[in-house]
């Protein structure tokens, strides 16, 4: 008997096949790949990936999924199963409990919403703090919302402080809707399927740190011109904000996740110039905010 999904734990079976096909496509899968896939559920997707890979590590924190889903694929050769929360998962430990199986190389989830920011922040890490096993590709299911502003471009409402930082460590891509009507129970917001590369930032930023606080500090105040909220001197953030091709009277929205980079590098050289300073740094350490 199948379990039934749990709205404590954020459980929302994807039941489209065309969607689960659109997410193995966009994954890319060769035969040589190994998949981290993260809430499983029934195993639907599960399905669709054995075949098609050398390994998929499933990590569910629900037991009663566990236990349906190891009498469902326990006996598949490629198949490893995880009870876990995933974000106190261990996946280096892990591997080396069973070295025989591949380390996975790209991701694969519908993400609880409950825990997307969270999650986010565990498979690609931020800025100042880069997830030490990088993947090559991720495919993840999330709230539509979150898929705006992963994706957006400068200019646009969604483009905020998470925009650049997941731009700054990753290639984004928006793949396809995913109406509420597709999923059992129905959510109450609907979704989308995001495509995401990890890469080595281009530019890079000189301080990790001080580009995670300025951005989160610049977007604090979205209505504000972006000279009146960083942490220098007006005229100082004005002549740098021209230097970089925008009006000093620009606003933290208008400005490319590169372009926020060569911002903050530039501020950083102001830096020692103590008495220029006219804000308090706004403390990030942690955070990963979503909205």
């Amino acid at each position: 008997m199948t379990p039934r999904p749990r709205k404590a734990l954020a459980q929302y079976w994807l039941k489209r096949e065309d969607i689960l096909q659109k997410i193995v496509q966009v994954a890319e899968l060769k035969p040589t790949d190994s998949v981290l896939e993260i809430g499983p559920g029934t195993g639907r997707l599960t399905e669709y990936l054995l075949p098609r890979v050398q390994g998929v590590l499933a990590v569910e924190l629900d037991v009663e999924l566990v236990k349906f889903l190891q009498k469902k694929y326990g006996h598949h050769p490629h198949f490893w199963l995880r009870q876990s929360d995933i974000l106190t998962f261990d996946l280096p430990a892990a591997l080396r409990q069973n070295p025989q199986f591949p380390p996975p190389n790209k991701v694969v989830a519908n993400i609880p919403y409950n825990i997307t920011g969270p999650l986010l922040a565990y498979l690609v890490g931020s800025p100042s703090r880069p997830w030490p096993w990088p993947f090559e590709r991720l495919v993840l299911l999330v709230q539509k919302e979150v898929a705006e502003r992963l994706t957006a471009a400068p200019g646009s409402k969604r483009f905020g402080a998470l925009s650049v930082r997941m731009q700054y460590m990753a290639h984004c891509t928006w793949v396809c809707d995913v109406p509420a009507s597709a999923f059992h129970p129905r959510p109450q917001v609907d979704s989308a399927v995001i495509g995401l590369t990890p890469r080595v930032p281009q530019p890079v930023a000189v301080s990790p740190r001080q580009f995670e606080q300025w951005v989160q500090q610049g977007f604090s105040q979205r209505r504000k011109m972006l000279r009146n909220t960083l942490p220098l001197a007006r005229e100082i953030v004005g002549a740098i904000l021209l230097k970089l091709g925008y009006p000093d009277s620009v606003r933290a929205e208008a400005i490319s996740a590169p372009d926020w980079v060569h911002l903050c590098n530039a501020l950083g050289e102001q830096l020692p110039d103590k008495a220029q300073i006219h804000h308090t740094e706004v403390e990030t350490e942690g955070q990963f905010d979503i909205f």
